[in-house]
């Protein structure tokens, strides 16, 4: 930590070294537990939980981007004093890491079978303990002010101990069960996938018309699929009632081509006639619309495939072939035996897992489910009464809806790597193996298994002279069980006593995407009405996504996802973290990030660099002219000995704070990001150091004598002004970032070992340095001294020459303004002199002026101000009006072809509008700039 101060004589380094900066700062945090709170601690809580990345993870933009929002988050409510944490941890990403292992064991010639469950489980945790820190170490170098003490990782002993007490309750309860039922099935990873984990792709394939001829006559009727293959477990065609083609036809039975079975002609509402011939095959067992409408009609459910993605016995002479194999070979047949009518080319979506990458297969399963309407029946009653709040509120529908028409949840996976379903087979009673029939007990281990089923099957097993033997179920929960128990079972759950749990459950708020409101944000409030009876967040902040250059999704199958770190190496985290979140337009908008793939440069993020650079250089000066002294020893300014930029400046902090912490609070943090960086770069560098450099610096009346006492106390005040409004800057940005405000904090506090500004109190609002109306006119007075610096750069002169100014008002408040800051405007504007007049005395009239004598002047308006710049004898007027004319004739060449475009038909009529809408913008600028040149040409005479 030692490290981390400043030297003796409190100087900075001439430039800013984000690297070493940022690293210093994450391990001194760290080290001191800066983020580790106590749940006795003072403060109103406040805690977040963030959403754990899969342990296989790396950091993508995605992430850099969450947790830039969640930081900003946190950082500010512990500045506002709430006893806060942040609580991090990854996730075991079943299916992933139960891949990546698999394929190491084929490279090595083997299967996970013969490695055997104990050496595979054995080999994931080894591959955890080495590999899966990565995404852990990246979020480090983002500085994450999480309790790194209190990282959990959901397959860890405490939440798997949640996890087994969540599945007997609710087993207990009768919601969750155990049936045969159609899931999505992922021939790939050998498991199957909940809805969820479904991705629909586009595709372009084909529709097969097929004819099935009627039973014992010479009609058939005609049905079209996408799946030939499928057609082998057809038990049923279904057309619509109300169809007259087919009314006659409804009970009469059709024969199944290549399998020969009678299957029955039935009438139901599915059906669009619309489609195709209004015909549909059926196939029970394959599809879950053709599931609902056998189980309507009682048509048998015949499995033609196996769950490797072949064709079983059932298939008959297809038995034993790929399933995109036996489809090429169905059609083959179909049209050899002459029931194939006609091939059409059809896009369609067909679903894909999201883990196996490969089309999913609807099969019938025996899996565990978990009863998803009461669950969610909870949910909405919770919403009616507002929890929880959603942010924006739009995305509060899209999860009503969802809990509205909701499926029961298949939680089981037929996996090796996850939390093991708690429920033991008795396999004594169906001959030593699990089959359909076998019963089953639910226990939360191994013994209390084993006196269940002693109490229910020991006796008869015993009178059968076979000994109870038990076999737990191999497959694991689904990742989103878990994951769905972590708001609760992260801070002790299922001990109710925890001091974790008692202090910051329910949660504060939950950001997070809106892309997995119903993969995760719906799980964790089904279960935590289940188990606590509240909702486990307070607020669900939703972000949107970071888009690539072309404002493109990023996507690995699109490969133009941008990689943060190669940008924190380049530019540092702050940079990084602080542009992000200043491209939120609103909260849940998407944001662009510029990015150059050639250079691999951010525009984006280097003025985020930028701006980190400008707030060094800042402190930096402060530093070297506040006379060694800090914003404590130097204390507060005597109000009676401000200047008017004095009393502009604390109003403009004074407000700033305000309106930060509104935006902070509100999760307006683009606002907050994009206003402080308005106020620090324009206001605080651009002017206030700028206006206080010569009273920081005063010259004595006479060279060589001491400076007076009214000089002296100026320079304090100015000292003492310059000290709070960098200091509580300082304190203002740190959410957003946090490395160098620390540092620069550290800086200018002179504060040693032990005290952090991540830990200090959010300033409070200096009301009474309010001054709504000094504000605004002071903004008139910078824009003034603007005015006079643009007429200096267009007469020439050069920064060491002086000249008069001249200021025509006829608002008395504004020439008040103007005179008393007359100072300023000459430190700023190199005025020789300045002048007050008002234009409704003669003697300020400004034509009679420009007439009363040979003196020429450059001339601007801004407002009600009129500003004069006597230029004769100090620049070469010629040259002056050669360079005018010039703009002149520039920009009547710029306005003649912008208005021919827009007076060309094709042009104005067919060119997108934002195109023409950008060209009338242009040509208005052009006349302006014209306008002006010549208003300035006439000024010379």
């Amino acid at each position: 930590m030692a490290e981390a101060t400043p030297a003796p004589d409190g100087a900075l380094p001439k430039t800013y070294d984000p690297a070493s900066t940022e690293a210093r700062w994450q391990a001194a945090w760290e080290a001191a537990g800066a983020f580790h709170p106590d749940p006795e601690a003072p403060g109103e809580p406040f805690s977040v939980v963030i959403p754990p990345p899969n342990v296989t993870g790396s950091l993508h933009m995605g992430h850099g981007f969450e947790t830039a929002l969640i930081d900003t988050i946190v950082r500010f409510q512990r500045l506002q004093g709430r006893n806060v944490l942040c609580l991090p941890g990854t996730d075991h990403a079943s299916i992933a890491v139960q891949s990546i292992l698999e394929k190491q064991i084929k490279a090595e010639g083997g299967s996970k079978d013969d490695l055997g469950r104990d050496a595979f489980l054995e080999r994931a945790w080894s591959w955890k303990a080495e590999s899966g820190g990565t995404i852990v170490g990246q979020l480090r170098r983002l500085g994450y002010s999480v309790d790194w003490q209190r990282e959990r990782f959901t397959l860890d002993q405490g939440l798997n101990k949640a996890v087994v007490e969540a599945f007997v309750r609710l087993h207990d309860q009768g919601l969750i069960y155990r049936g045969e039922y159609l899931v999505n099935w992922c021939p790939a990873s050998g498991s199957a996938v909940s809805d969820l984990e479904v991705e629909m792709k586009e595709l372009d394939g084909h529709l097969w018309h097929f004819r099935y001829p009627l039973s014992g006559g010479a009609d058939h009727l005609v049905v079209a699929t996408t799946r030939p293959e499928t057609l082998l477990g057809d038990t049923g065609v279904a057309v619509h009632p109300d169809d007259p083609r087919y009314a006659a036809l409804v009970g009469r039975t059709l024969t199944l081509p290549l399998v020969g079975r009678a299957i029955p002609i039935v009438a139901d509402e599915h059906v669009d006639p619309a489609f195709g011939t209004g015909c549909v095959k059926v196939t029970p067992a394959h599809d879950p619309n053709d599931f609902a409408i056998g189980a309507r009609h009682g048509l048998p459910l015949i499995t033609v495939m196996a769950k490797d993605g072949t064709m079983n016995a059932a298939a008959g002479r297809f038995a034993g072939l790929d399933r995109f194999e036996a489809r090429k070979a169905v059609v083959a047949a179909m049209e050899a035996e002459g029931f194939l009518v006609k091939v059409e080319p059809h896009r369609h979506s067909v679903p894909f897992s999201d883990r196996g990458k490969v089309p999913v297969e609807p099969l019938l399963s025996t899996q565990w489910f978990a009863r998803a309407e009461p669950l969610a029946a909870r949910c909405r009653e919770a919403l009616d009464g507002g929890a929880p709040r959603f942010v924006p509120q739009r995305w509060e529908k899209v999860y009503r809806d969802w809990l509205t028409d909701i499926r029961d949840w298949c939680i089981s996976r037929q996996l090796w790597w996850g939390h093991r379903i708690p429920a033991w087979f008795v396999v004594s009673e169906t001959g030593g193996v699990i089959t359909e029939a076998t019963p089953y007990v639910v226990a939360r281990d191994d013994a209390e298994a084993r006196r269940q089923a002693e109490d229910q099957f020991g006796a008869a097993s015993r009178a059968a002279g076979r000994p109870l033997q038990l076999e737990q179920d191999p497959d694991v929960l689904d990742t989103w069980f878990s994951s769905g128990l972590w708001p609760f079972s992260t801070l002790g759950w299922p001990d109710e006593s925890a001091a974790d749990l008692a202090t910051w459950y329910p949660t504060s708020v939950l950001v997070t995407g809106f892309d997995i409101i119903f993969f995760w944000v719906a799980r964790m409030t089904m279960l935590a009405g289940a188990f606590t009876g509240r909702m486990p967040f307070r607020d669900v902040y939703i972000h949107g996504l970071v888009r690539d250059e072309t404002n493109r999704k990023m996507s690995k199958s699109a490969g133009n996802g941008i990689d943060p770190l190669p940008l924190i190496e380049r530019y540092g985290a702050d940079a990084l973290r602080f542009a992000l979140v200043r491209e939120v337009a609103g909260a849940g908008q998407d944001i662009r990030l510029d990015y150059d793939r050639a250079s691999g440069s951010s525009a984006t993020v280097e003025a985020a660099r930028n701006f980190a650079n400008k707030l060094w250089n800042a402190t930096r000066f402060a530093l070297l002219n506040l006379g060694g002294e800090t914003p404590a020893s130097l204390g507060e300014p005597d109000q009676a000995a401000l200047s008017l930029a004095d009393r502009w400046i604390l109003s403009r902090l004074a407000r700033v704070n305000r309106e930060t912490a509104e935006r902070y609070g509100s999760y307006g943090l683009g606002e907050a990001a994009k206003g402080l960086y308005e106020f620090a770069w324009n206001e605080v560098c651009d002017w206030t150091i700028e206006l206080l450099k010569r009273r920081l610096n005063p010259r004595p009346a006479v060279e060589g004598e001491p400076l007076s006492a009214e000089a002296l106390a100026d320079q304090r005040v100015a000292r003492q002004v310059l000290a709070k409004v960098l200091a509580e800057l300082l304190v203002l940005l740190h959410p957003l970032m946090p490395h160098l405000s620390e540092d620069l904090w550290h800086g200018v506090s002179g504060e040693a070992e032990g005290r952090f500004l991540a830990l200090q109190s959010w300033p409070a609002v200096n009301e009474a340095a309010l001054d709504d109306g000094l504000e605004a006119q002071f903004a008139e007075l910078i824009e003034a001294i603007r005015v006079v610096r643009n007429l200096r750069a267009v007469a020439g002169l050069k920064p060491s020459q002086s000249a008069p100014v001249v200021f025509l008002t006829g608002r008395p408040e504004l020439a008040a303004v103007l005179r008393q800051a007359t100072g300023d405007i000459t430190a700023l504007t190199r005025a020789a002199s300045v002048e007050v007049r008002d234009p409704g005395t003669a003697a300020g009239d400004a034509a009679e002026a420009q007439a009363a004598g040979p003196q020429r002047c450059l001339a601007a308006v801004s407002g009600e101000l009129q500003v004069l710049l006597p230029i004769e004898g100090l620049v070469d007027l010629a040259a002056l009006r050669g360079r005018l004319e010039k703009d002149i004739a520039k920009a009547e060449k710029e306005i003649k072809g912008l208005a021919g475009r827009l007076a060309n038909p094709n042009f104005a009529g067919k060119a997108p509008p934002e195109v023409v809408a950008e060209c009338r913008a242009n040509l208005a600028e052009a006349e302006a700039q014209a306008a002006l040149a010549r208003g300035r040409l006439e000024g010379l005479g």
